[in-house]
């Protein structure tokens, strides 16, 4: 895009061409006027001069094109291609915010052209002159303030579209940072509890601290795949791979380690960022019960309602050591409740018998059909 500046040189040499082409031919059409002379061809190319210098210096360059257009015309030379050096400095005046100065010059430029044939005793004074001359010079500043709006109102929409942009940017950062945070926090607490298993059992149990590894290695397996996923939405022209949904619970609760059952009450297609709450919350519901209710037998059920889905997660309570189950950081209910939150559902986590159930509500749109 041509930036404002280098279009000056280009105007100034239109704006040149167009009044020493245009006067020479009103010369000739023009026999009562004064032939062009030196002075003549001087003044008309004053216009275009201030045009190159206007950008620097805009309110005295335009004063300087309208004092030599006043002076051609009271010096009695042909009208005609004068009068574009002046239409194009209002044009720039109003375009570039000095539309008190644009609107000045206008009028003292009506007042000296309906006084002009008067004052000389042009044969052109009258009435219709003046309201012409008027009439004109109106018009063309109000085309100018119209293009002057349309100009602004492009750019004000074309901040508000960066401003979308930027504003659509910093949420997917914010899903993307806390897509990263699930994936570690639930991948790492689950490392943390199969290590912790497997140090603890290594000696009386080898067989089952052998499991514990396993799943050690399919857990750092899983994240790696997982970050990969999520980072390479960062990389531009990279494929996006599909986002955690429910159909991977079964892969979730293969690798947890821990007894889980899954039931679900129904069916129906879902949001893809209900499925990716839902499959966050059934996620960190896990962690948490691998981490403070090592042991425990899990259920998750789903109920797909017509207005929501139901995510319950309850476990039956510890009955492994304590040792087990080292307290986290304690942002997993509240990351949980967020994400209901953000849909528009709800969340309530607390003791249930024995153990602890997390229950969250996310609304669904109505099916069509």
């Amino acid at each position: 895009m041509r930036s404002k500046s280098g279009f000056a040189p280009y105007l100034a040499l239109i704006a040149a061409v167009f009044q020493l082409v245009l006067s020479q031919g009103a010369e000739r059409g023009q026999p009562d006027r004064a032939p062009l002379d030196p002075l003549a061809y001087g003044l008309l190319l004053v216009g275009p001069l201030m045009i190159l210098l206007h950008r620097k210096f805009p309110i005295p360059t335009a004063v300087a094109t309208f004092l030599a257009t006043y002076a051609f015309v009271w010096g009695g030379y042909p009208y005609g291609g004068v009068f574009f050096a002046p239409i194009a400095m209002l044009f720039l005046l109003v375009l570039h915010r000095h539309r008190l100065t644009a609107w000045i010059l206008a009028g003292i430029t009506d007042v000296v052209f309906i006084a002009y044939p008067w004052i000389t005793s042009s044969p052109n004074r009258g009435l219709f002159h003046d309201l012409a001359v008027t009439s004109f010079i109106l018009l063309f500043m109000i085309a100018a303030e119209l293009v002057r709006i349309a100009r602004e109102r492009r750019a004000q929409q074309q901040r508000a579209a960066e401003e979308e942009t930027r504003r659509q940017a910093s949420e997917e950062r914010l899903t993307m940072a806390q897509e990263l945070h699930d994936v570690l926090a639930h991948n790492i607490s689950l490392i943390h509890v199969q290590a912790s298993t497997a140090l603890h059992l290594i000696d009386d149990d080898p067989g089952q601290a052998r499991t514990a590894l396993a799943t050690i290695k399919t857990a750092s397996k899983e994240v790696l795949g997982e970050m990969r996923s999520v980072l390479n939405v960062l990389r531009e022209g990279a494929p996006r791979s599909p986002t955690a949904g429910l159909d991977r619970l079964d892969e979730l609760i293969e690798r947890s380690g821990m007894e889980v059952t899954l039931k679900r009450v129904g069916s129906r297609p879902l949001p893809p960022s209900v499925e990716r709450a839902a499959y966050r919350i059934v996620q960190e519901s896990l962690t948490n019960a691998a981490r403070h209710a090592p042991g425990s037998a899990v259920t998750v059920r789903l109920e797909y309602a017509a207005r929501e889905l139901v995510i319950r997660v309850t476990d039956t309570g510890a009955t492994k050591p304590a040792v087990l189950s080292e307290s986290g950081s304690g942002n997993g209910i509240p990351g949980m409740r967020e994400r209901a939150s953000a849909l528009g559902g709800t969340l309530v986590a607390g003791p249930s018998d024995t153990g602890f159930q997390v229950e969250a509500r996310l609304p669904l749109p109505e099916e069509t059909s």
